[in-house]
């Protein structure tokens, strides 16, 4: 894969327990590492949830292979934040594809 494709830096994610300063803890997204990545066109459908239409956006996005990167962690851009659905790794191994939903923007 040439470097030249990987042109959005991105950060990776992770859903942990983090300590609120009075002995307990919340849930939060904790940055994991930055990672270059080529994201694609977005396609818009439409999902029918509690009788109303929600828009669902997609994302394909392409990164170098990495055993870190695992459906349920998140990526998020400048603006856009994306939930990583699916890790699919092409048969050469030379490549990893994130079929990926879009969610509100923190």
């Amino acid at each position: 894969m040439r470097a030249g494709r990987l042109r959005h830096e991105l950060s990776l994610q992770s859903k942990q327990r983090v300590p609120d300063g009075m002995g307990g803890g919340v849930d939060g997204w904790v940055e994991l590492r930055k990672i270059r990545a080529e994201i694609t066109t977005p396609t818009g459908r439409t999902s029918p949830v509690s009788q109303q239409l929600t828009a669902l956006v997609t994302a394909e996005i392409i990164v170098r292979p990495a055993g870190d990167v695992v459906a349920g962690l998140r990526l998020v851009s400048a603006t856009t934040t994306y939930l990583i659905e699916a890790a699919l790794p092409d048969n050469e191994g030379s490549l990893l594809r994130l079929l990926c939903s879009n969610v509100p923007h923190p």
